[in-house]
C-alpha cells in the first residue's frame, strides 16, 4: 500500500477565493503526502459547455466566453496567490491554456461542427485549468507541489469519448511510478487519455473516478472526497426534514444510491477501488475545523441498519420505452434485435422488465427519444405498439440484508398504500442490497417522506400510560 491519500476536491468547493484558501488549510491537516484531484472551478463545465454549443454558429459568443474566463482566471490568481513571481507565473501559464481553448473553440466555428474528440478536449479545460491555479496557490504557501496531468501521468482508457473507463492493466504501473515521490500532486479530474493519446472524458461527475482509478493504481491508503453535505443521509434533506445520517456504508450499498439519484458520488466511484478494499471516506467542508473527520465512511465492511433500510433516495432521470405485443416477453430474439438496435445509437439500457405483454426497458430521460426513433424506424417482430413514458420517478431503497429479512418491504409497500399512492412498477433481485419502485413524479416526494417516516421516523406508542 502506498503511504498516500488520494483527496478529492469538487467545483461546489470551489466558489471564490476564500474557499480556495480553505482547501490549502484542509491540505495542511492532512500532515502526509498527498494527490489532489480537482474539478472544474464551480459552474465552468456549464459554461463551456454552452460555448460549445453555441460555437458552430456564434462567433461573437466565443470571444464574449474567452473574455470573462480571462477576467475570472485574473481575479482568482490576484486574490490568492501573493508572491509576485509566482502571480506573475501562474497567469502567463493559465492565460497559455485559455489560448488554446480559444483555438479550439474557432476551430469549431470553422468546421461548422463539434467532433467527439474536440468536445472532449474542450471540456477538459476546465478541470487543467483549476488544477494549474490549484497547485500555483499550493506553491505560494510553501508547499512541495507539483501538477500532474492525466497525460503525462499516464492515466490510459478505454477511449471512449464522452463515458470512457480507466484501463487498470496499462495505467496502474506508469502512474504508480510517476507518483511515486512524496511531494503533493495535483491532477485535473474528469478525464484520461486514449492508447492513441486523445482525451476521453469520464463523464459528468467523473473526478469522483479520477480520484478512485488513482487510488487504485498506486493503491492509496484511502480517497477522501470532500463534498460540501453531511455525508450520505437516509434521504434526500430538500425533501425529508428529519435525516439521519449514515456513518458506514458497503461498497455494494454506496454504488447503488449513487446509481439511484445520490448525488454525491459518480456511479462507478466504488468499482476500482473495491477489489482493493480501499476506504473512500466523505468529507464535510463546511463542518471543517482542522481536524480530518469523515461523514461517511465506504468499505468493505457494514452495518445493518435496525430497520434494515439504510436511505431511500431517487432519480427523475429515467425514461421507459415499452415495446407491446402478445408473447413479446417469451418470444426469443425480440429482446436482443432492441439491445443491438439501442447499441447502435449509443443508448446505454439501465434496467429491462419484462411481462408475457410488453417489455420494458428503462433508460435516461436524454435518450429516450433517440431510442423511440430507432425502435420505430422499422418494425420488430412480434412488437405492435412502441410507447414512451417520461413522468416518472424511480425510488430506491438500500440496504444491506434487504433480502434476508422479511417484512421490510411489506412496510415499505403498506406506507405507500396508506397514502394512496399508485406505484407503477416494483422490482427486486436487480442487485441484493436494493431495491426500486417507480412512481409518477408527481407522486415522488409523497413516496419518499411516506417511506422514511414509515421506517426511520419513530412514533410515540398510542394509549401508553
Amino acid at each position: 500500500m502506498s503511504n498516500k491519500i488520494v483527496v478529492k476536491f469538487g467545483g461546489s468547493n470551489l466558489k471564490d477565493s476564500q474557499d480556495y484558501s480553505r482547501l490549502a488549510g484542509i491540505v495542511k491537516s492532512y500532515n502526509q503526502p498527498l494527490v489532489i484531484v480537482v474539478s472544474a472551478y464551480f459552474g465552468l463545465t456549464n459554461r463551456i459547455i454552452a460555448a460549445l454549443e453555441k460555437a458552430p454558429e456564434n462567433r461573437q459568443a466565443i470571444e464574449i466566453f474567452i473574455d470573462d474566463l480571462y477576467k475570472l482566471k485574473a481575479t482568482l490568481v490576484k486574490e490568492n496567490i501573493h508572491s509576485e513571481t509566482q502571480r506573475k507565473n501562474a497567469l502567463s501559464e493559465l492565460n497559455e491554456r485559455i489560448d488554446k481553448l480559444h483555438q479550439l473553440l474557432k476551430s469549431i466555428h470553422f468546421i461548422g461542427e463539434i467532433p467527439d474528440f474536440l468536445y472532449d478536449q474542450v471540456l477538459s479545460v476546465g478541470e487543467k485549468l483549476n488544477s494549474l491555479l490549484i497547485s500555483s496557490i499550493l506553491k505560494d504557501r510553501d508547499f512541495d507541489c507539483e501538477e500532474a496531468l492525466p497525460e503525462d501521468i499516464g492515466l490510459y482508457t478505454d477511449g471512449l469519448f464522452g463515458l470512457s473507463s480507466t484501463n487498470f492493466e496499462k495505467s496502474a504501473e506508469v502512474v504508480k511510478e510517476n507518483l511515486k515521490n512524496d511531494s503533493i500532486y495535483v491532477v485535473p479530474g474528469f478525464y484520461g487519455i486514449s492508447d492513441e493519446g486523445k482525451i476521453t472524458l469520464f463523464g459528468r461527475g467523473g473526478s469522483d473516478y479520477t480520484a478512485a482509478s488513482i487510488a487504485r493504481c498506486i493503491g492509496a491508503q484511502s480517497v477522501d472526497v470532500w463534498k460540501d453535505v453531511r455525508g450520505f443521509l437516509s434521504a434526500d434533506p430538500k425533501i425529508v426534514e428529519n435525516t439521519n445520517p449514515i456513518k458506514l456504508l458497503s461498497y455494494d450499498e454506496a454504488a447503488e444510491l449513487a446509481y439511484f439519484g445520490a448525488r454525491i458520488l459518480h456511479p462507478e466511484t466504488v468499482s476500482p477501488i473495491k477489489p482493493l478494499k480501499i476506504p473512500l471516506r466523505i468529507m464535510d467542508v463546511e463542518n471543517f475545523e482542522d481536524e480530518i473527520i469523515p461523514a461517511t465512511v465506504i468499505n468493505g465492511h457494514t452495518k445493518q441498519h435496525a430497520e434494515i433500510i439504510k436511505s431511500i433516495t431517487y432519480s427523475d432521470d429515467f425514461g421507459i420505452l415499452r415495446l407491446h405485443g402478445a408473447g413479446v416477453g417469451a418470444r426469443p430474439g425480440i429482446l436482443a434485435e432492441a439491445t443491438h438496435r439501442l447499441e447502435e445509437e449509443k443508448v446505454n439500457i439501465k434496467s429491462v422488465i419484462t411481462s408475457q405483454t410488453s417489455i420494458n426497458i428503462l433508460l435516461s430521460k436524454t435518450d429516450l427519444e433517440k431510442a423511440f426513433r430507432s425502435m420505430t424506424k422499422s418494425p420488430l417482430k412480434s412488437v405492435n405498439k412502441i410507447s414512451r413514458k417520461e413522468d416518472i420517478s424511480v425510488i430506491a431503497a438500500v440496504g444491506d440484508g434487504l433480502y434476508h429479512e422479511p417484512g421490510v418491504m411489506a412496510k415499505i409497500l403498506g406506507a405507500i398504500a396508506s397514502k394512496n399512492i399508485n406505484l407503477q412498477t416494483i422490482v427486486m433481485g436487480a442487485s441484493a442490497v436494493s431495491a426500486y419502485l417507480i412512481v409518477a413524479q408527481d407522486d415522488r416526494n409523497a413516496a419518499v417522506r411516506t417511506i422514511h417516516e414509515s421506517l426511520f421516523e419513530k412514533k410515540e406508542a398510542v394509549g401508553s400510560l
